[in-house]
């Protein structure tokens, strides 16, 4: 991590009412044991990730989903107010409501009230996504839209819909800056299935390009995706993809929920840390003047990557 965000990052913490320690300095090595670092207050503790439920060649039981899903379960049940942020293509493979049923819900499904989903491409790979909608009900959104806004802690939340097009993706855009307008919060947090930005074998998505610039307008802090099977923490970037440490979005990819893992491809700039080793979950930390993260891998001693950083 380069010295002049660390030092900002530091004169930040300390203007929060944050002693922060100096291994602030090694958030952005991929081989080095981090150091704790956290910020004041409890928080909330969110488990997001995508690409989940592949049961089609073996039992539910059996799944790589059932051992991520065993590693929520076990955080939920030492804390009420976790949420959980599901990233998209819950089942394989192509979302029919038996896969919802018979798949995801032995895994996934056993903290199914606690979920808050968007869907992916291999929902829509039945036509409208019956299974999705039919299986999260007002869960997934209001009329089947795929998108909606919630608060967490003191954090404002957007779950996004990026299968849509056309129309109705201009629709989401009007509505995405009209719900900014309306929850001008100090800490925004936005995920939806295709990622920006990845240096995984799907790649870059341009087309959601739109909802970055958006959200950089309005000085988001973090975007989460999934799509690519792996585990990608991108540098904060500003609207145009640029690294801005200052008042940039810090995008995640987080697509190890339990399908199979995928190879890597040559790392998109400001990629920090990739790994496509281990299944396994972010864990979010949202505090009132910031967030923690770390990647915890459903095996024990699998990858990890852990970290901290202010709102803007």
């Amino acid at each position: 991590m380069h010295f002049a965000f660390s030092f900002l990052f530091y004169r930040r913490a300390r203007q929060a009412g944050s002693a922060l320690a100096a291994g602030v300095l090694l958030a952005g090595c991929a081989t080095t044991p981090l150091p704790v670092v956290s910020l004041p207050g409890d928080g909330v503790n969110v488990y997001a990730a995508g690409d989940i439920a592949q049961c089609h060649y073996r039992k539910p039981s059996d799944a790589a989903a059932a051992g991520t899903a065993a590693l929520v379960a076990a955080q939920l049940a030492r804390d009420r107010q976790a949420v959980v942020l599901t990233l998209g293509d819950h089942t394989y493979p192509v979302g029919l409501p038996a896969e919802f049923t018979d798949c995801y819900g032995p895994t996934w499904g056993r903290f199914k009230e606690r979920t808050h989903p968007v869907p992916g491409n291999h929902e829509y790979y039945t036509r409208g996504a019956p299974g999705y909608y039919g299986y999260f009900g007002a869960a997934a959104g209001p009329a089947g839209r795929g998108y909606y806004s919630m608060q967490i802690g003191r954090w404002h939340v957007i779950a996004l819909n990026s299968n849509l097009r056309n129309a109705q993706f201009a629709e989401q855009l009007e509505w995405l800056k009209a719900d900014l307008d309306r929850n001008r919060k100090f800490c925004t947090l936005a995920y939806f299935h295709h990622p920006v930005f990845s240096s995984g074998g799907h790649g870059s998505n341009d087309y959601m390009l739109p909802v970055w610039k958006i959200l950089a307008a309005a000085n988001a802090e973090l975007v989460l995706a999934s799509h690519d099977h792996d585990y990608e923490r991108f540098a904060p970037q500003d609207g145009a993809g640029r690294r801005d440490s200052a008042t940039g979005i810090r995008h995640f990819v987080i697509g190890t929920g339990g399908a199979q893992l995928t190879p890597l491809r040559l790392a998109k700039a400001n990629s920090e840390v990739r790994d496509n080793s281990a299944h396994g979950v972010l864990k979010l930390v949202l505090k009132d003047t910031g967030y923690e993260w770390e990647f915890l891998p459903a095996t024990q001693g699998g990858f990890t990557d852990r970290g901290t950083a202010l709102c803007h």
